[in-house]
């Protein structure tokens, strides 16, 4: 989850993102099998405000209209835990659903209307796959190397995609980090005929003054490494690099405000 400019003003920090990554829709159902059902965001939202209850509610079947869809009660998994997939999951039901949005809101962590907690990407994805009837959400990287069960979903401007890196990418395009105080981006429910409507970047955070400088300059020497070299390997685990511009932006905000003691610049 990234901070407001303020907030990070107010602890003496700065943020950078490192990859941008999305998040998907998984599910439990027999005879169903990766991109066979498509969601949308406000059923979605209506599935995790529990208004939602059985896989043959009329709104599904109405997005779904070939597959065999059982009266079967859906069982909601969620993370329990804090963290930046629970924020943009909750970032998107937020932008999609009024109601969402005033019942429930966006954080690392909320007052879940229901459904079962679980820990990590690995929590949920375990609670989904013992269950029959349930959903859930992780990574995409995620359910790709455990072979999880996805859904489509129908983007912003209406059309039906599959959570890709080139859809990932997509969301990403039109991101103007030169723009963005902080870095302060959220990639949820961007426009474009070809962008996955649940994406967004991890960040790190660094002290503006570090109390071990050496320290400092060997984590962001390593980002530097990562951002130059790490491309490929990111792109292998369904994570999408920044792009050169993007770097160059934040390796001059590491020389302009990450300083020694001295107010030296650390990189």
């Amino acid at each position: 989850m990234p901070l407001q400019p303020a907030e990070l003003d107010k602890i003496g920090v700065i943020q950078f993102p490192t990859v941008m990554g999305g998040i998907v829709p998984v599910v439990n159902l027999d005879g169903i099998a990766s991109g066979d059902l498509t969601i949308d965001g406000a059923t979605l939202a209506k599935i995790y405000l529990g208004e939602i209850k059985k896989w043959d509610d009329p709104a599904i079947k109405k997005l779904n209209p070939t597959a065999k869809l059982p009266s079967q009660a859906i069982a909601l998994v969620h993370r329990s835990d804090g963290s930046g997939t629970t924020f943009i999951f909750t970032n998107y039901l937020s932008k999609v659903s009024p109601a969402w949005k005033d019942k429930v809101g966006s954080s690392t962590a909320v007052e879940w209307p229901g459904g079962i907690g679980a820990k990590g990407n690995e929590g949920v994805a375990n609670g989904v796959v013992q269950t029959k009837g349930a959903i859930g959400y992780v990574e995409t990287a995620y359910a790709k190397q455990n072979k999880l069960t996805t859904m489509k979903m129908v983007n912003k401007d209406g059309k039906t995609v599959t959570a890709t890196p080139e859809a990932i990418m997509a969301a990403a395009s039109g991101a103007d980090w030169a723009k963005a105080p902080g870095f302060y981006m959220i990639l949820t429910d961007e426009p474009g005929a070809q962008s996955w409507p649940i994406a967004g970047a991890t960040f790190i955070l660094i002290p503006k003054q570090p109390k071990d400088a050496a320290a400092a300059k060997e984590a962001l020497d390593f980002f530097a490494w990562a951002y130059k070299n790490g491309g490929e390997m990111a792109s292998s685990l369904d994570y999408i690099p920044m792009p050169a511009n993007v770097v160059q932006l934040i390796q001059a905000k590491w020389k302009n405000e990450v300083k020694d003691g001295a107010g030296k610049p650390v990189f």
